[in-house]
């Protein structure tokens, strides 16, 4: 049985009267690298805030390799973490907050691994975190989280505003680590062309639940483009379980689906789709029944 490294049931989290993520359940099996996806206000970095354990939820659980990050410390310990705006001490050194950072995790903290990483990309470890680029702190605070060495490592969207060399640079240190270390990654970001490049699962929030969750490849082979003969607005496809998005002219309807089982391909032409195609149709689709996981 694969190793599930994040579980969500039906979890939820309230401000006010306004539910930032409600009844949200999701599995992430070990290994995988993730890219979880949304509209803004979709609840991402609550979700993410609530698996680190700085959120309490309001509804439901949230296990870390099978515990409770906000109540047991090996769970802690198994969990890296790099916040949207990549907060550090703006006033120390990078070889400082190493220092730091050693103090802070006595568990299995690896500070030579963090000099290294940032001596190879050229950032320097006397200048205070305050004066370096954007891509430099966000080097920086990747190191940090990769010298825990995490079971889990959630990114809350690192690249956002970094340049495209930067951002190449990051996603690069970032996979070399994954393949190093064999770490989990859930990764948050807007960046879908990143996204496809490196992930293989798929968590897709709106309107604060998980509307989609799977290896990617899996999700794709359910998910095809038909184009055929106009049909009526609601009518049922054989080999069609749900349609994401429709468009009809006169005499032509183009139907993005997910499937279970096979099209008739004498009325039908089937195009796949990209993971674009997927996000793009499922965000447009708020109301669309959640996609069951797919077995790892």
């Amino acid at each position: 049985m694969t190793e599930v490294a994040l579980r969500t049931e039906a979890l939820g989290k309230r401000y006010g009267q306004t539910w930032a993520l409600q009844d949200c359940s999701l599995e992430l099996p070990a290994g995988r690298i993730a890219a979880l996806v949304g509209p803004n206000g979709a609840g991402k970095s609550t979700l993410l805030h609530l698996a680190v354990g700085l959120l309490r939820p309001d509804a439901g659980q949230v296990r870390v390799f099978g515990r409770d990050p906000r109540h047991d410390r090996d769970a802690l310990a198994d969990l890296g973490f790099v916040a949207q705006d990549t907060p550090l001490y703006p006033d120390f050194t990078a070889t400082e907050l190493i220092t730091m950072g050693r103090r802070l995790n006595p568990r299995g903290w690896d500070g030579p691994v963090a000099r290294d990483r940032l001596t190879r990309l050229g950032i320097p470890l006397d200048k205070p975190a305050g004066r370096l680029s954007g891509g430099q702190r966000a080097q920086v605070a990747l190191a940090l989280a990769l010298a825990k060495r995490p079971r889990l490592l959630l990114l809350d969207e690192p690249v956002a505003a970094l340049d495209p060399l930067a951002r190449h640079e990051f996603m690069q240190a970032l996979m070399g680590a994954v393949g190093e270390y064999g770490t989990t990654v859930l990764l948050s970001s807007h960046l879908l062309a990143d996204l496809e490049r490196v992930c293989d699962h798929l968590v897709l929030l709106h309107t604060s639940r998980a509307q989609l969750v799977g290896p990617v490849d899996d999700l794709l082979a359910s998910h095809c483009r038909l184009v055929g003969p106009r049909i009526a607005e609601g009518a049922a496809v054989p080999g069609v379980a749900a349609v994401i998005r429709a468009s009809h002219t006169e005499r032509q309807s183009t139907l993005l689906v997910r499937t279970d089982g096979p099209v008739d391909e004498s009325r039908w032409t089937v195009h796949d789709v990209t993971l674009e195609d997927l996000l793009l149709a499922h965000l447009g689709a708020p109301g669309t029944a959640a996609l069951p996981e797919v077995a790892a």
